[in-house]
């Protein structure tokens, strides 16, 4: 596969990102589909993202990034979105102004935390669970008819090399971020090798954060790894997994027996 920028990311580990305006210049964004019609806004909203008012960079990252996500889907200009969020990680321009902002309460999460958070968000929209799951539903063909979950599949090692440098910011919830973030891109076959280095984060996020959402994530993948995550466990953590099981369990039954109807003896 050959990106926008003509970089060839296939079979290379450490793909090389196009430059962010090199993206937003040469991406035809009023041709690409959106949820809600098409991406000839998004260019203004990208645009704001380097704004040195961190005030002014938040509404656009609600702007941008709301604007090419619904119901789990991955669009047609969530993929070059995706790109020109990575690309933009380590711009100077991100953290502009953040510190002197910290008590507002609208800002106490920094424009890379949320981008971060994004990329995670939409990379488990494309991972091997989502994928194996819509192919139960609608057959092994699934990928071959949603090119826009391929590209983004097919890209997830360009993405990495961005995400990667964050795993060791200063600042925690960057870092954390980041290791969501990474976890569903270290799929991809190319970089199957960094999990060693991400279940280590992994060790310090399960010590210090209580996020519940990141620690599920955490946690689920150290388990898909083959670590004894027991002494990693919480009491919160526990009673999640069992919630967890329960819902599974609940869901099954009712696709096995459920008729729309009442039960007298559902798995509760």
């Amino acid at each position: 596969m050959t990106s926008s920028g003509g970089r060839t990311t296939e079979n290379n580990p450490h793909p090389e990102l196009p430059h962010f305006q090199e993206l937003l210049d040469g991406t035809n964004w009023a041709s690409l589909a959106t949820p809600y019609g098409t991406g000839e806004s998004l260019p203004t909203a990208l645009i704001r993202l380097l704004d040195p008012n961190p005030s002014i960079r938040a509404a656009a990252a609600r702007d941008a990034v709301d604007a090419v996500t619904h119901q789990n889907t991955i669009y047609e200009a969530t993929v070059p979105v995706a790109l020109y969020v990575a690309a933009i990680l380590n711009h100077p321009a991100i953290a502009a102004g953040e510190h002197a902002h910290e008590a507002d309460l609208q800002l106490r999460h920094p424009t890379r935390e949320t981008l971060l958070d994004w990329l995670g968000y939409t990379a488990y929209d494309a991972d091997d669970q989502r994928v194996a799951m819509d192919e139960r539903h609608f057959g092994e063909g699934f990928l071959d008819a949603c090119p826009d979950m391929r590209a983004f599949r097919d890209l997830r090692p360009m993405i990495y090399s961005a995400v990667q440098p964050f795993l060791t910011d200063d600042n925690t919830k960057v870092c954390d971020a980041a290791l969501v973030a990474a976890i569903p891109l270290a799929e991809h076959h190319a970089h199957t090798e960094y999990r060693h280095e991400l279940a280590d984060h992994a060790h310090r996020l399960l010590s210090t954060s209580t996020d519940r959402y990141k620690r599920d994530r955490t946690l689920d993948a150290l388990n898909a790894w083959g670590h004894d995550t027991s002494t990693l466990e919480n009491a919160n953590d526990i009673a999640a997994r069992e919630y967890h099981a329960r819902m599974a369990d609940h869901d099954l039954w009712w696709a096995s027996n459920g008729t729309g109807g009442c039960a007298d003896d559902p798995p509760f």
